[in-house]
């Protein structure tokens, strides 16, 4: 099976140490986030963990424990942007981002960390002209260390319009013209550009619209190949599979702007507040009437069968 970490909160970036701590232990326990009281454990052992999934913007804090890491298939998405700290308060230096990116490839291998340039939206400040300027630039410093890069333009969700009112559609006119650049980029850096949950409108120009990280994408990393079974995508137009995540909504301390995972700033710190490194709940511990299920779970690999 798959463990994903990185759809509800950034577990490298600000959990680096609980994360250790559960992989020492050999359990985690997660709690639904629309039924509290429903809690599932999941074994965390490479005899039924396949691969576990990281999408983060600060992989740095999780390398003293890429030891404990190494017996499980990996695979990185590693989110860097050219946002100030007028959009991404939290966030670390882009330039040193670059370097700590480029160490992660040399630990794990390129073909299992790709860079996220996204969402892009567009205003006054981070014109079309900026994101071409600033995408190029980090292609060429990540050349050679990944050779894909995932784009998708703002969703307005309602946490977004709510932490975020003055972000406004990307129109199509725009994700066409800004589009085809960044793919030619891409392309010139030795990188595939791959669309999260945009169509098809970009695949004319060459991109990759088949999903961000689909199974094949783990496979690829961990080389093996993994027979899943069937699962309901995430959202309409998703193709990639991004169950069983660890994580916990209204956690992440970087309070991005156009962060969807996030209510405000006030649920984040209370949240954090709550956080024991030692407890197998990423946010407070056991309680008295939870409702505790062991997950099903077997390993997907063909142990037989090597893609490489």
């Amino acid at each position: 099976m798959i463990i994903n970490t990185g759809q509800r909160t950034d577990i490298p970036a600000f959990y680096a140490r609980w994360f250790a701590n559960r992989l020492k232990a050999g359990f985690v326990c997660v709690r639904n986030p629309f039924n509290p009281r429903q809690v599932s454990r999941y074994i965390l052992d490479p005899s039924v963990v396949d691969a576990i999934g990281f999408c983060t913007k600060n992989p740095e804090p999780m390398f003293p424990y890429m030891d404990i890491l190494s017996g499980y298939g990996q695979y990185w998405f590693v989110t860097i942007t050219p946002y100030g700290r007028d959009i991404e308060p939290n966030v670390p230096d882009k330039h040193h981002m670059l370097e700590v990116f480029r160490h992660l490839s040399e630990i794990v291998g390129k073909q299992a960390v790709g860079w996220r340039y996204d969402p892009i939206f567009i205003n006054e400040r981070y014109t079309a002209a900026y994101h071409i300027s600033a995408f190029s630039q980090m292609a060429e410093a990540l050349r050679g260390y990944t050779d894909t890069v995932v784009i998708s333009f703002i969703d307005l969700y309602c946490k977004v319009q709510r932490n975020f009112p003055q972000v406004r559609e990307v129109t199509r006119e725009e994700r066409l013209t800004l589009g085809r650049q960044l793919i030619g980029i891409a392309k010139e850096n030795g990188m595939r550009l791959v669309t999260c949950a945009e169509g098809k409108e970009l695949e004319t120009f060459g991109a990759d619209c088949s999903g961000c990280m689909p199974i094949s994408v783990y496979e690829r990393a961990i080389g093996k190949k993994l027979s899943v079974p069937p699962f309901k995508p995430a959202r309409e137009g998703c193709s990639c599979y991004l169950a069983h995540d660890i994580g916990a909504y209204d956690s992440c301390a970087h309070l991005c702007r156009y962060c969807y995972a996030n209510s405000d700033r006030r649920a984040v710190a209370e949240n954090r507040r709550h956080h024991d490194p030692d407890s197998p709940f990423l946010i407070g511990h056991a309680r008295e009437d939870d409702i505790v299920t062991q997950a099903k779970q077997v390993s997907w690999a063909d142990n037989q069968l090597s893609l490489f």
